[in-house]
């Protein structure tokens, strides 16, 4: 049984059972036929992934690994903030008539800042503190640049990773504003524990624990029946995932470098609406 399943079927029912409607409130997005997209949350939910138990991917209904990939490698390997080095439409909502989605997420990472050792960005700043100061308490990264946010078309959800070394192992801490539980959670949890996986194995650690903290939690009005229909679901087994071990360098990762062995997973028949 995946306990990413279980993870997220408590998850889903606390919120469910115990959340706060927004129904009362002024709210900023709305659904494509122009309705305020009104939300029930919970403050402060923290879930941790061991990854050295299982790979952490729905079953509950099918996580589209390979465009999960491509996103996390176009934001922190591509450092890109146009969609049109991207594969999937997922960003199409937030772009410019040029692509371009502001200074945001994969542009953040790409900025490059004077350190004693030399010029980094964010990006390459942790590879070279997990090679050389891995007892390092410092390396993170954090792409909530206020200075920015009024040039970005969307602030970021997910906007901050901790990476810390214990002996031969990396665990990392992903902290994330608001999260759209139905439609983005296992998208996010299942990105970093590759992103993770990624710079261990480039680092020659294991990967071990992500901590998944997140700040607004909610599930949206329309998406309640679904959810409801999803965790009533029984979890199967989780797939193992196959990372290439051949890369060394995280900039030669591409999406063909993971492969999931024995994916099952419910069907899911309902097109889930995207409020914007």
């Amino acid at each position: 049984m995946s306990r990413a399943d279980e993870i997220f079927i408590a998850n889903c029912k606390d919120i469910l059972q115990n959340g706060f409607w927004d129904t009362e409130l002024s709210v900023r997005p709305r659904w494509e036929d122009g309705s305020p997209a009104h939300t029930v949350k919970k403050f402060g939910i923290v879930n941790r992934y061991n990854l050295q138990e299982e790979f952490p991917i729905l079953t509950l209904r099918r996580t589209a690994f390979k465009s999960c990939i491509d996103e996390i490698l176009w934001i922190w390997q591509k450092k890109s903030n146009n969609i049109r080095d991207l594969h999937s439409h997922i960003w199409d909502s937030w772009a410019d008539e040029r692509g371009s989605i502001g200074k945001a997420y994969g542009y953040q990472l790409g900025v490059k800042y004077h350190y004693k050792e030399g010029d980094f960005d964010q990006v390459d700043r942790v590879l070279y503190d997990l090679k050389h100061d891995p007892a390092s308490r410092r390396i993170l990264t954090n792409i909530y640049n206020f200075a920015d946010l009024n040039e970005m078309n969307l602030y970021p959800c997910a906007y901050s990773m901790t990476f810390n070394v214990t002996g031969d192992t990396l665990n990392g801490i992903l902290n994330q504003r608001s999260q759209d539980m139905l439609t983005a959670n296992n998208w996010n949890v299942v990105q970093y524990a590759v992103l993770l996986m990624m710079f261990a194995q480039v680092s020659g650690l294991k990967a071990g624990t992500l901590v998944h903290v997140i700040a607004d939690a909610h599930l949206y009005d329309r998406h309640v029946p679904i959810a409801e229909e999803v965790i009533s679901r029984k979890p199967l087994s989780a797939p193992k995932l196959i990372v290439d071990p051949g890369v060394k360098d995280f900039y030669d990762f591409t999406v063909d470098s993971f492969k999931l062995e024995n994916y099952e997973f419910h069907p899911l028949d309902v097109k889930i609406p995207v409020a914007v």
